[in-house]
Order: structure tokens, then C-alpha cells, then sequence
């Protein structure tokens, strides 16, 4: 296997999406200056790491940079209430819900030892939820001009997603990722307009088998199918 292929993996349970979210910052600058201190000196002979962070958050509100602030229908009190948290961020796409039972992913990769295509990305990280949820018996699909994965999408009245993404990229680096709705809360979507969508609605993998699903299950078949796709190994 290409070393520069190899994705440092850290699963880091439950934590707050301000913690995580300065750790990403820290890994994605961390690579990003290797990037451009290489470039400097070409005699430097060093590879930049790739990373896989899996990870659960309390409840939260993220806005993407292109987001509309009125997507979120309640107000500072009401999130307070309701035990949740609200950033502006900077990632892309709108408004979305984070919380305990759904699975976020946040690769950290430096698309120069992969391809370096962002619509490509993209659809690889739809391709591996979408595989995941055919193991289950399920068939999702994309949504044309929505980034995601869906069930029903053709169908206005039964258009249902179950996985958001929304990534941001700079000299080829990535970070943020997606928000896999394993066992989510579903009531909390119910505050905000999620990814800026009306009249679509949201879904999980609990609420579609009619079950509790085991999180560890979803995470090793999550993690078989991104390194198929990606050519990678997890380390």
C-alpha cells in the first residue's frame, strides 16, 4: 500500500463540537504547512498524513459560510431549553443538527495523494454511506443539486435524507465531512430548515429498519467501504 495513502484513524466517542472542531482546525493547518513548506524546499522528504475522525457530538446547530441565519427557528433561549449549542462555521452548505446517535465523519485528506477533484470527494463520501445502507437492505440515492444521501428523492411527497455533508477545501486539504443519522433524536431537526431544504424531510437508519442499530456495526462497514473507495488503509 502507497504510505501516502494511509489514514490515521481516531474514533473519539462523544464529544463537544467546539472541542472537535478546533482539533480538526489543528490538523487541517498542520497539513496544510507541510504542503506549502514542501513546496518551498522540494528537498524535504516528508508525507503529509491523512486522517478519519469518527466521532458523536452533544446537541448542536452548525451554519455553513453560505448559510442563512433564518434557518434556525429558535431563539437563544429556546436552545438553552433544549440543551443545544449553535456555530457559525466554516464549512459549506446551510444549517444542519448534530447529535448523540448520529455518526459524524471528518476526513482530514490531502487530495494530492488521491485525486484532486472536490466533486469526486463528494461523491465518494455519498458512495460510501450509500453502500453502507444496501447492507441493511436499503436504497438511498443522491438527490440532483442536493449534496447528501436520500431516500425516495424522485418523489417530492416521500423525499426523505438521512446523510448530510458539507466540506471545506484549501490547497487540496479537506475538513468537515458528513452527519450520518444512525439513532438520532429526530425532534431536533424539527428547530431548524435542514441544509436550507423545505418540505423534504429527515430520516435515520433507526427509524427505516424499525430498530436501535448497533453504532460499532455501522462504523467497521462506514469504514470498509471508505477504504475500498478511497484505495486506502486505516491506521
Amino acid at each position: 500500500m502507497n504510505q501516502s495513502r494511509e489514514i490515521q484513524f481516531e474514533d473519539l466517542g462523544l464529544m463537544d463540537y467546539k472541542q472537535c472542531w478546533d482539533y480538526q482546525e489543528h490538523l487541517f493547518q498542520e497539513t496544510i504547512s507541510k504542503k506549502i513548506e514542501q513546496r518551498k524546499n522540494p528537498a524535504l522528504n516528508f508525507t503529509t498524513q491523512n486522517h478519519l475522525l469518527f466521532v458523536e457530538h452533544p446537541h448542536v446547530y452548525t451554519l455553513g459560510k453560505s448559510g442563512d441565519e433564518s434557518h434556525l427557528l429558535i431563539n437563544a433561549q429556546q436552545l438553552n431549553e433544549q440543551h443545544a449549542t449553535y456555530y457559525k462555521i466554516n464549512r459549506g452548505g446551510d444549517i444542519t443538527y448534530h447529535g448523540p446517535g448520529q455518526l459524524v465523519g471528518y476526513p482530514i485528506l490531502d487530495l494530492d495523494h488521491f485525486f484532486t477533484d472536490i466533486h469526486q470527494y463528494l461523491r465518494l463520501l455519498e458512495e460510501t454511506i450509500i453502500l453502507t445502507l444496501a447492507e441493511y437492505g436499503l436504497q438511498a440515492t443522491r438527490s440532483q443539486g442536493e449534496t447528501g444521501v436520500w431516500f425516495d428523492a424522485e418523489n417530492p411527497s416521500k423525499a426523505r435524507k438521512i446523510c448530510a455533508m458539507g466540506v471545506r477545501c484549501s490547497r487540496w486539504v479537506t475538513m468537515h465531512g458528513w452527519a450520518f443519522n444512525v439513532n438520532a433524536n429526530l425532534p431536533y431537526f424539527d428547530n431548524i430548515i435542514p441544509c436550507g431544504i423545505r418540505n423534504k424531510a429527515v430520516t435515520s437508519l433507526h427509524k427505516e429498519l424499525g430498530r436501535e442499530v448497533d453504532m460499532n456495526e455501522v462504523k467497521n462497514k462506514i469504514k470498509t467501504h471508505f477504504c475500498n473507495l478511497f484505495k486506502a488503509t486505516l491506521v
